[in-house]
């Protein structure tokens, strides 16, 4: 999986945006941010819930590990080269609609 991919799939889920994040770009729902592509385009960072990391982290150890800042589990780090497109875009749909307003999911199945 190449970050082009990453890029293509998260600006594609509606009202999506990618501004600058620090070092990396960041895919935004309303301002709120939900994945990440740091530089280098080596890893994806996908801000999952708790259930979806954990599923995620047992299936698929080869390519998915916790992504911790600080003190705290953000998410998934995603290692591009070794991922399944497939389950990628399932993660990125879960962070996005977890980021999602009410209102916007109601239109969006």
């Amino acid at each position: 999986m190449q970050a082009e991919e990453i890029r293509k799939f998260a600006l594609s889920l509606p009202a999506t945006n990618e501004e600058p994040h620090f070092e990396s770009a960041s895919f935004r729902i309303k301002g709120k941010i939900f994945a990440t592509l740091p530089t280098g385009g080596e890893y994806a960072h996908i801000f999952v819930a708790d259930e979806q990391r954990e599923m995620a982290l047992a299936m698929y150890p080869e390519f998915i590990e916790q992504l911790v800042w600080g003190k705290k589990i953000w998410g998934v780090r995603v290692s591009l080269a070794k991922a399944k497109s497939a389950f990628v875009r399932t993660l990125l749909t879960g962070a996005w609609r977890r980021k999602a307003p009410k209102a916007l999911l109601q239109h969006v199945r």
